[in-house]
């Protein structure tokens, strides 16, 4: 296990030094909204998701779309899993043990998933994994920022895919790359009304990204923690499920809560698989936090506090009372970039900018999402990070 790890880390180091030679970062970007140009690929498309209909039937549309997207992301998967375990046992495994285990999720999400997998022909066991792969391998940036009219702003980068193969040719994440295809904005509607938008995975049934109209806006980043989401997981297996997927909650919060502070307190208090960080803004002053949980216990409330001068809370993938890991310190260049635009300037505009600004974008964004919560607002960017650029 040590030879391995020593390999990872000589790995990394040798990739920064002889890909990504300093400067890492860029000075703060103010002219990429609206956006355009190389960092740009494309706007995000709408669907909607009806939950008047029966869950097995509510994803028909974006999967019949995104189904050759979703085919190709699981033999990128698949071809992975084969360089890590030639004999084809892993997949093999997944097929196998996997659908057994989509019988113990909680419904709608059951449901759901087994329809995703009938219409996109992709089996069972591995529309499976590709709702688990998000509770482990998500690397974000998420802010919450008042501006002085008392209007809150969220944004947020996707990154994700990392150590899923890295392309030396394209010198990219060949999971990123895959996972671009199948973003879509999601408009769930009961009774032919909004009930919250999102941003999302084709195929993925959870929420990372999403806004309550005039109500909250909300993001998930994953925290790093030695009690992480594996072991959650494979406690879930075993047949300990006390614990709440990440995605199952953030979605049922964004469905059934109906105000900021009931989302805060869920939130807050909702027993986990994995670690996290909860991003919230609500609709009134004052009302943004990044709440750091473990699996069980929420261990950290960090607000905005005008009174203190904190007009945003801004997270990536590590507690903010502590120093990131020094090979990706995207907390430091965005902040510098948040305090540059000051709240007097802050405005979708602007945080689109500081989304923009390597290594706070790199190799491993997917998207950039900007919500409004006043306006129920919610747009999306696929994102692209020409070189130079870090690979997280």
């Amino acid at each position: 296990m040590g030879h391995a790890v020593c390999l990872i880390l000589t790995y990394l180091i040798t990739l920064t030094v002889s890909q990504f030679v300093p400067p890492y970062t860029e000075e703060c970007r103010t002219d990429m909204y609206p956006p355009s140009g190389p960092t740009f690929r494309e706007t995000v498309s709408w669907y909607t998701v009806d939950l008047d209909l029966p869950p097995s039937s509510r994803w028909k549309e974006v999967i019949s779309d995104k189904k050759v997207d979703i085919q190709n992301m699981i033999q990128a998967i698949r071809d992975l899993a084969s360089a890590f375990v030639p004999s084809g046992r892993l997949i093999e495994l997944v097929d196998i043990t996997l659908p057994l285990m989509a019988d113990t999720l909680p419904n709608p999400f059951r449901e759901e998933i087994k329809g995703i997998a009938t219409e996109s022909g992709v089996p069972l066991g591995e529309i499976v994994l590709f709702n688990i792969f998000y509770e482990v391998f998500t690397v974000c940036t998420s802010v919450v920022a008042e501006d002085t009219k008392g209007n809150l702003i969220h944004g947020r980068n996707l990154d994700f895919g990392l150590f899923l193969g890295w392309d030396a040719k394209n010198k990219s994440w060949i999971i990123s790359e895959k996972l671009k295809p199948l973003v879509v904005n999601l408009d769930f509607r009961r009774n032919n009304q909004t009930v919250f938008k999102s941003t999302n995975f084709a195929g993925y049934v959870g929420m990372l990204t999403g806004i309550k109209p005039n109500t909250f806006t909300l993001t998930m980043n994953e925290r790093f923690n030695l009690d992480g989401g594996y072991i959650g997981i494979m406690e879930w297996i075993l047949g300990k499920r006390d614990g709440m997927w990440m995605g199952f909650l953030t979605r049922s919060v964004l469905e059934n809560a109906n105000s900021y502070n009931e989302a805060k307190t869920r939130l807050a208090q909702t027993k986990l698989l994995a670690p996290a960080y909860f991003i919230l803004g609500g609709n009134q002053t004052g009302q943004g936090c990044v709440i750091t949980r473990s699996r069980t216990l929420s261990l950290d409330l960090l607000e905005i506090d005008l009174k203190l001068g904190r007009w945003y809370v801004l997270e990536t993938n590590y507690d903010h009372w502590d120093e990131p890991f020094f090979l990706d310190n995207r907390r430091t260049p965005a902040m510098k970039c948040m305090n540059q635009t000051t709240q007097k300037g802050i405005s979708l505009k602007t945080m689109y900018n500081v989304l923009s600004t390597k290594p706070v974008l790199n190799k491993l964004t997917t998207y950039t999402t900007l919500m409004q919560v006043s306006e129920g607002r919610l747009e999306s960017y696929i994102r692209d990070c020409p070189n130079p650029c870090m690979p997280w």
